[in-house]
């Protein structure tokens, strides 16, 4: 497919993974150890956003943290990214890795960036990446028409990566991520590489659904338009044909991988995941602890922990005064959120009145659906002072909501693992959550027994109706009237564990189980 070497890498001894043997050969002389060293790892991570430099939602926050969380466990993650215009400025500024002549009629350099502890891989393709609008749409809010070809070109670099096409590096794994890099376990046995693959999916709901006739255009086998691949419905699905060809799947909660093998969750493709339940894993996401600290968080008013948690209160001025907001005698609510039916944000519009009925305030802070968002503005223009509406997302802003707000809703009808309310138990922001995937995972609700225990961490409420939300603000703005209580949920929602540590531990070990397996060929 045309790849053609560039100069020599400069940097290449960082691509090169030490063997087995190696890891082995520089132990010190003489210092012995009863457990033996955990065998270094390569991993090529495959993403369509990574944080801090592309970001539409939690997908470039996991992609951006996992592999630094990794590097304390002996794996080192080189990361593949479209070359979008965040990325070019500092990419450019070295010089090329290779040159591809050919990725589906387009011409492409790869480029290699270290930035915020990241090692990233840029697929510099400008006609394909370099655009305005956002990484899937343009600036009008409508998909790019040709994201068939955008996303197979990423996954087949991605696949010839992996068979070794780099002088003197090739990945122990790839993991690749939701749709858009789906193909890659696709194009790697179509081209007879036997790596393994992991695939998280992060959002069910999104397929990269396309019409058949693009098969040809993608360069894949007949093969690969089949039940056991591709085909969906009479058209070809790019995540259905990753389910089928990766050695592991991965959900982002235990609770959604039981979830999405039912037709309720299972968006369609139940039955190619109960084809598949052997190899699926649930792994609940972390989230980067130095990006959200309060502590040092540069956003807030006034920074705070555990310690010092009286100081979280200085932050709700500050933030009512972003949003010109008037004080009230209730908690402060926000939702930092898609405005999407998935994520319930049309049930906030119903329930406003019962946050303004005890005194309290309600931000919603983010983009999607036009509908919800001009019923979220009516609802805010009926109550000037009372109700703010921010459309788009802004870190710093959301920042400052997690430390100033008293607590976070997040009432999705389905929720993967939810990120949100992650953020907001480190801020003491309480959160009332539906219990819904891994919403009913990470919050502990406060009900009696959970109260007295002193476990505690938010709300959660079934069924996700109106009314099932209604009364979740209604039990949180009485634990509110209570302060102590209030305060001691707080704490416990700070004290909660999150970090990536756990979840890393949970990769390493897939990574080093799969490491000598050898995948099924697509024939």
């Amino acid at each position: 497919m045309g790849p053609t070497p560039a100069t020599p890498f400069p940097s290449a001894p960082q691509f090169i993974p030490a063997s087995r043997e190696n890891v082995r050969r520089s132990e010190p002389t003489g210092v012995r150890s009863s457990v033996p060293a955990r065998p270094r790892l390569s991993v090529l991570a495959v993403a369509s956003e990574i944080y801090p430099l592309v970001k539409t939602g939690g997908l470039a926050d996991v992609t951006g943290a996992l592999p630094k969380a990794l590097s304390a466990l002996r794996i080192d993650t080189h990361s593949l990214v479209p070359g979008y215009p965040a990325l070019l400025g500092p990419a450019r500024r070295h010089p090329p890795l290779m040159e591809f002549d050919n990725l589906l009629g387009e011409r492409a350099t790869l480029r290699h960036l270290e930035i915020d502890g990241l090692s990233l891989l840029v697929l510099d393709a400008p006609q394909l990446y370099d655009r305005d609008g956002g990484p899937y749409v343009d600036p009008n809010g409508a998909d790019h028409s040709d994201n068939w070809k955008r996303f197979a070109v990423l996954s087949l670099a991605a696949a010839e990566i992996a068979a070794g096409v780099l002088p003197g590096w090739q990945p122990d794994i790839v993991h690749t991520h939701d749709w858009q890099t789906a193909l890659t376990s696709v194009y790697m046995r179509s081209l007879g590489c036997d790596v393994p693959v992991v695939l998280t999916i992060h959002n069910l709901a999104f397929q990269g659904q396309f019409s058949a006739d693009v098969l040809g255009a993608i360069g894949l086998p007949p093969g690969a338009y089949s039940l056991d691949c591709m085909e969906y419905y009479g058209d070809i699905s790019y995540l259905k044909g990753g389910l089928m060809t990766a050695d592991q799947i991965t959900v982002v909660s235990p609770t959604y991988a039981r979830e999405i093998l039912t037709p309720t969750f299972g968006m369609g493709l139940q039955g190619v995941l109960r084809k598949r339940s052997d190899h699926l894993l649930g792994i609940v996401n972390g989230i980067d602890q130095d990006v959200w600290n309060p502590v040092n968080d540069p956003h807030l008013a006034v920074p705070y922990d555990t310690r010092s948690i009286q100081y979280k209160r200085r932050n709700k001025p500050a933030l009512l005064a972003r949003f010109q907001l008037e004080p009230g005698e209730g908690p402060l609510f926000s939702a930092v959120s898609r405005l999407t039916w998935q994520k319930g944000m049309d049930l906030l519009a119903e329930v406003a009145d019962e946050i303004f009925h005890a005194g309290g305030r309600l931000i919603v802070h983010g983009q999607g659906d036009h509908e919800i968002a001009a019923a979220l503005q009516r609802t805010a223009d009926r109550h000037p002072g009372k109700m703010a509406v921010a459309i788009g997302y802004d870190e710093p802003t959301a920042h400052l909501i997690h430390g100033g707000s008293d607590a976070i809703i997040q009432p999705s009808r389905f929720e993967p693992c939810g990120l949100t309310q992650l953020y907001a138990l480190r801020y003491g922001c309480v959160p009332v959550v539906s219990r819904t995937g891994g919403l009913s995972e990470t919050i502990i609700d406060a009900n009696d027994a959970a109260l007295s225990a002193r476990v505690a961490t938010g709300f959660q409420f079934h069924p996700v109706t109106a009314e099932g939300l209604r009364h979740a603000i209604r039990r949180a703005c009485a634990a509110y009237r209570h302060r102590s209580h209030w305060s001691r949920l707080q704490l416990q929602a700070m004290r909660a564990d999150y970090s990536w540590d756990r979840s890393a531990e949970s990769y390493a070990a897939l990574y080093q189980r799969l490491a000598a397996t050898v995948p099924n060929s697509l024939t």
